[in-house]
């Protein structure tokens, strides 16, 4: 599975970005999707999450009202909308497919097998 994250940029502080990630290879549809980001000199942490019918989704309370992660099947897609930006959302932002079935949770990296090349967000105050 290969993995393209977008959508990344500058925007100002209460503004809003989406971010969307194309998967290719694979059977996208029976996967978990997942969001992390990571801030310079910090680890990556988790954002969000979906299970593999869209039926479920996870956030970090950081981000919890504020962003919604979506995907279309369809079309190979997930996407990640922030509403409400703060400058502490500066970060890469990856997608990442999540090994389903496991039983490790969703807000940790071991969770997750393949990973995008990441998208800068980068918020002005």
């Amino acid at each position: 599975v290969q993995l393209q994250a977008s959508g990344g940029g500058l925007v100002q502080a209460g503004g809003s970005l989406r971010l969307s990630c194309a998967a290719s290879g694979g059977t996208f549809s029976s996967s978990g999707l997942g969001w992390f980001r990571q801030a310079p000199g910090q680890d990556r942490e988790f954002v969000a999450a979906s299970t593999r019918n869209g039926v479920s989704t996870f956030y970090a309370d950081s981000v919890k009202g504020r962003f919604t992660i979506s995907r279309d099947d369809a079309k190979n897609m997930v996407y990640l909308q922030m509403n409400s930006l703060k400058p502490e959302d500066t970060a890469v932002y990856y997608c990442a497919t999540h090994r389903t079935g496991w039983g490790i949770p969703w807000t940790l990296q071991r969770g997750y097998d393949y990973w995008g090349q990441g998208t800068q967000v980068t918020v002005s105050s």
